[in-house]
């Protein structure tokens, strides 16, 4: 395992400051990983200084190259030799070796300390950055009325202008927003307004709320509000610990002076499971009782509501499927004095900050509905469009099959083509941004395949006098398929060299890292998916295999080996 080291060094000291030696620090990782010994390091430290020692080279020019790169050896030993500073870059990267890694912990501090500080004050940085991308928040709805399309008589519109189309009409909006202003490290206003129009009547209100932190359990907030969609109102929320919160207002119109209030507990029934009892008592009075379960893969709510003027029961399941996209489907029924509602439907992950979800909703009285919403970041668009006040096959068969058709559609020839774009357009920036580190990097592989030479035969000569492990032939890089799409050629980078020059015992292990780090490589085609492809022979019998830029590897294998009738 003292070749481990020499695959590890790349990484760690990758930053022009500390005196270019990006190329060998991380060497040990890609053999070993993180967790490489001390041991380990001092083994493969030897060994790479064994490797690069200039005395070993009598022509100038491989005598300066070994000295650059033995120069290199030695600084990046330092560093993963010295625990506080292994911690910070294993923490940090290449800028915490930097004076600002510095400032930013106490050196005096153990690598437990400073990786459990750099955690928290990473999550603390996160959860403000989220919350300065969510402080304006926002809401569009856009209701829609398009019964004309299933439900109309033909007769009726034969001879009037325009008949033969049918009426799509916005019948109602509603916009609101709302802005979080911290106030003091306990305290924050948020100010918030809506509007809001159906068939040409509407009005808006606006909204203060002052909320202050009193402990890790508990909190308050005081309400006041005024508008013409409802008169000037009064309100109070207290939470008295984590599961117990409280509500009290006052709401002011002609009518005189309207009281609510609104208690809710809730309780761990499990590890998943929550138990809910919420009782309102105002102008719709109601008692709730709910039971939530939240897992990785599903979400089940199952609701019981005794009130006025509603009483109903509601089941509703969602199941998470564990994809990139994180795909939901869901389904709920509803029923009660209002009459009885099902709806199914799926939300789908679109882009980084963007999810839609369709749902379709079919109740009696209610008719057939599609609701389709769109969230971005902090905003949330609604359009939902009435199709029919009765049930109809057809409102049903279209409310669900057109908007998969017209996400399929619009994601095959908009969207993908679109994002592929952007990602070629990135590519091609990233390669023109690291042509020079590039080719700095080429040139410093070149010159250790150099310095490998003398001790490659050595171990060639080790390994053939014991039918050991030889490497014939490795590439590293793209390697293009039979059965491309596209005409593209390969982009590989002989490395037979390196390979046999890690070769120990007649073994050759390397870890879950990519290989660009290792000594006598460089990366041929950035950001491009890359692979290693080996031909080797051991024991006599030749082994071929084809592995991952971060597969782990060992060699040899019986699973490798090349059978006599291939």
């Amino acid at each position: 395992m003292g070749c481990a080291l020499l695959n590890g060094t790349q990484g760690l000291l990758d930053m022009p400051s500390i005196h270019q030696s990006s190329h060998l620090s991380s060497t040990v990782y890609l053999f070993y990983g993180p967790q490489a010994t001390q041991e380990e390091l001092k083994s493969s430290y030897r060994r790479l200084c064994m490797l690069y020692h200039p005395d070993k080279h009598r022509d100038p020019e491989l005598k300066r190259q070994a000295e650059q790169l033995f120069t290199y050896v030695h600084q990046a030993y330092e560093v993963l030799s010295d625990p506080q500073s292994r911690a910070i870059y294993d923490i940090f990267g290449k800028k915490g070796l930097e004076v600002e890694g510095w400032e930013v912990v106490e050196r005096k501090r153990t690598p437990a300390e400073i990786r459990e500080e750099y955690e928290r004050l990473q999550r603390e940085r996160d959860e403000r950055r989220l919350q300065q991308r969510t402080n304006p928040k926002g809401t569009i709805s856009v209701g829609i009325d398009a019964t004309d399309l299933f439900d109309r008589y033909e007769e009726d519109f034969e001879d009037a202008p325009g008949g033969g189309f049918p009426h799509i009409d916005i019948n109602r909006m509603h916009i609101s927003q709302s802005i979080e202003a911290p106030l003091t490290t306990s305290d924050t206003a948020v100010l918030s307004g809506s509007l809001s129009t159906r068939n040409g009547n509407g009005g808006g209100n606006i909204n203060l709320c002052v909320r202050r932190v009193t402990s890790a359990r508990g909190w308050g907030e005081l309400e006041f509000a005024a508008g013409d969609i409802r008169g000037p109102l009064f309100g109070m929320k207290v939470s008295i610990c984590v599961f117990v919160t409280a509500q009290w207002g006052l709401q002011f119109s002609s009518h005189g002076v309207r009281p609510s209030a609104t208690t809710m507990m809730a309780r761990h029934l499990d590890q998943n499971t929550m138990g809910y009892l919420q009782w309102r008592w105002g102008s719709q009075s109601a008692m709730t009782t709910s039971i939530v379960r939240d897992t990785k893969t599903s979400h089940f709510t199952l609701a019981l509501q005794l009130g006025v003027p509603h009483s109903y029961l509601m089941m509703s399941y969602q199941y998470k499927f564990q994809d990139e996209d994180q795909t939901k489907v869901k389904g709920s029924i509803k029923t009660g004095f209002f009459g009885t509602v099902v709806e199914y439907g799926a939300e789908r992950k679109i882009s980084r900050h963007s999810v839609l979800a369709a749902t379709v909703s079919i109740g009696v009285p209610q008719g057939v509905s599609l609701k389709i919403r769109l969230n971005r970041a902090s905003q949330t668009y609604l359009f939902p469009i009435h199709l029919t006040d009765q049930i109809l096959p057809s409102a049903v068969f279209y409310a669900t099959v057109g908007p998969l058709a017209i996400y399929l559609a619009v994601q095959k020839l908009i969207i993908m083509p679109y994002v592929r774009a952007q990602k070629e357009q990135e590519l091609e920036k990233q390669k023109e941004d690291s042509a020079s580190e590039i080719a700095r990097r080429k040139q410093e592989a070149e010159a250790s395949v150099l310095l490998m030479q003398e001790s490659v035969k050595r171990i060639i000569d080790a390994e053939e006098s014991k039918m050991g492990l030889i490497i014939l032939n490795a590439w590293y890089g793209k390697f293009v398929s039979d059965n491309s799409q596209k005409p593209e050629r390969a982009k590989v980078i002989d490395v037979t060299v390196p390979l046999q020059c890690l070769v120990k015992d007649s073994k050759l292990t390397l870890t879950e890292a990519s290989k660009a780090g290792l000594p006598g490589f460089y990366d041929p085609c950035v950001g491009e998916e890359k692979s290693l492809k080996l031909l080797y022979q051991f024991r006599g019998a030749l082994h071929q295999v084809l592995s991952g830029d971060t597969e782990p590897l060992r060699l040899p294998k019986q699973s490798h080996r090349i059978s006599s009738e291939t």
